[in-house]
């Protein structure tokens, strides 16, 4: 795979406007000076201990009066819009837990612009999402949130979770997130009785160097949305916490160790969708996306939670910051297709590349090959194949890629199916064969593989069969990391990585699927 001048701009998916995000959005790489490590180490066991007490002091002294407020018959008190008494007790607890930000170094709070009230605006747009510490927005306002449904059962955080009146998400129930739109409409058309929504529509934690791809749940009541973009203007940012990076422990340890801790928080202007996007959920979060990203200074990016998952994949070869195999995905989606699915698929078109062999193909061919008409989406697809920019592909490198997009975590075996479309008839390939399909595995342009090859190549033949790569990853697990090389890797293959069955992050999808795939550019196969 080659990173074209066509294909390289759209390898990054990066906003035409601002140009390519700088790095990564699911990687935080923190580096920490040998004066940082002695402060944290001083603040460690002075004053670490101290704000952790009074932040869980803070919170248990919440609990009795978030539990007092949400206690009723049924769970059908939670549904009535504010009484003047609980309006008394929202003070109280606003207070309490402004000081429980306050233990933990955020001494004061920086607030731009006016919140509208709910009748201007019932739901409120909140990006970039990149911290638990986003929670402060939240208990600054008492806005609802939506919620898994699991969270109302942990012990006093869900008691809390409870008196904001969440609109909950039920995994069991397949009908939830229908529901859950149906209960935001309810909840907008109030006439302000209810409190604003504060929906996270990225969906999950970024590094804040771009905005991700804006989830439509929060769009599709079209009422108009209050934009909230959040800044943390800090010297050293031990706030951001991302699939790939410090976890979530480590992230409160360091911050509690900082001095002071800075958060701006603006409301923008209400957006007033037209009435095109009120029918077009994801046209409306998109010019939302791009409204916010302005304000911030940032790039637009069309990378998902989805695209998170593929770079960050627990198998042999970690993709690199770079890659252009997550631009790849994303049009692989925009035909309307899903990588989960496309496994059966894989096999017919690997056969077909098995019996062109070393022949190349054209865009007009290539549309053939996927039974895809030409279009815009096809041919941003093939430039990212287009060696030179020669109007050609070699389509062994197209299957490589969907292979790596549809089994990020099953290196072997697409290697192993590589192997089958370059070998020779005695079942071998060359070190320049092996170079093909690790950069085109890895997404990128070189990657220089001799020290690999010479290692898996022990008898000095000048080609090896799959059966000697296999028992030689068998042997070394980490050979990417150990024999490739670790500028290519990117200096992120070492940080901790998070679980992926689930987004992190404060405010869970409740997109419905079929909304999503209704809004996207779909293309039909041809008969």
């Amino acid at each position: 795979m080659k990173l074209s001048s066509r294909g390289r701009g759209c390898c990054v998916a990066g906003s035409r406007e601002r140009g390519p995000p700088p790095r990564s959005p699911f990687v935080h790489q923190l580096r920490l000076s040998p004066l940082d490590k002695a402060k944290i180490a001083f603040m460690t066991l002075t004053l670490f201990p101290i704000r952790l007490f009074f932040a869980a002091f803070m919170m248990l002294l919440a609990w009795p009066f978030a539990f007092i407020a949400s206690m009723g018959p049924d769970e059908q008190v939670l549904e009535k819009p504010l009484s003047w008494w609980r309006k008394i007790v929202d003070i109280l607890l606003k207070a309490i837990m402004r000081m429980m930000w306050l233990a933990g170094g955020f001494h004061w709070i920086s607030v731009k612009g006016r919140r509208a009230l709910p009748g201007e605006a019932a739901i409120l747009t909140v990006a970039p999402h990149s911290s638990y510490f986003d929670a402060i927005p939240v208990t600054m306002t008492f806005a609802s949130i939506v919620m898994k449904a699991e969270s109302k059962d942990i012990p006093v955080w869900g008691t809390l979770i409870r008196y904001i009146r969440p609109v909950f998400v039920s995994r069991s129930d397949q009908d939830s997130r229908r529901k859950t739109v149906e209960e935001i409409k309810r909840r907008a058309q109030s006439d302000g009785k209810w409190p604003q929504i504060m929906i996270f529509p990225e969906g999950t934690c970024t590094n804040r160097s771009c905005l991700i791809t804006f989830k439509p749940g929060a769009f599709i009541p079209g009422v108009p949305v209050q934009p909230v973009v959040l800044r943390y203007p800090n010297k050293l940012d031990t706030i951001t916490w991302t699939w790939q990076g410090p976890g979530a422990l480590e992230i409160l340890w360091l911050t509690l160790c900082q001095f002071h801790n800075s958060i701006e928080i603006e409301f923008l202007p209400v957006y007033i969708p037209s009435e095109e996007e009120r029918k077009n959920p994801v046209l409306y979060a998109n010019n939302v996306r791009r409204v916010m990203a302005e304000a911030l200074g940032v790039s637009v990016t069309d990378y998902t939670f989805e695209d998170c998952q593929l770079a960050l994949a627990e198998g042999q070869l970690r993709l690199p910051s770079d890659t252009c195999l997550l631009e790849f995905a994303k049009l692989v989606r925009s035909l309307g297709l899903k990588p989960e699915t496309l496994e059966n698929d894989l096999d017919k078109y690997a056969a077909s590349a098995m019996k062109m062999k070393k022949e190349k193909i054209d865009l007009k061919e290539f549309s053939a090959y996927l039974e895809f008409p030409v279009s815009h989406t096809l041919e941003s697809m093939f430039a990212l194949f287009d060696e030179n920019e020669e109007g050609i592909i070699d389509i062994r490198e197209f299957v490589i890629a969907l292979s790596v997009v549809c089994k990020p975590s099953k290196t072997l075996e697409t290697i192993q199916l590589a192997f089958q479309m370059y070998q020779s008839e005695n079942g071998t390939i060359t070190e320049e064969d092996l170079a093909y399909i690790l950069k085109t595995a890895m997404g990128v342009s070189q990657i220089n593989v001799t020290h690999l090859f010479k290692a898996v190549d022990e008898e000095e033949k000048g080609k090896i069969t799959y059966d000697d790569f296999y028992r030689f990853a068998e042997l070394h697990p980490h050979f990417a990391e150990d024999y490739l090389y670790a500028d290519q890797m990117g200096a992120e293959s070492g940080l901790e990585t998070s679980s992926l069955s689930v987004p992190n992050g404060i405010c869970t999808d409740f997109s419905p699927d079929s909304i999503e795939d209704k809004n996207k550019p779909l293309q039909k196969k041809l008969n």
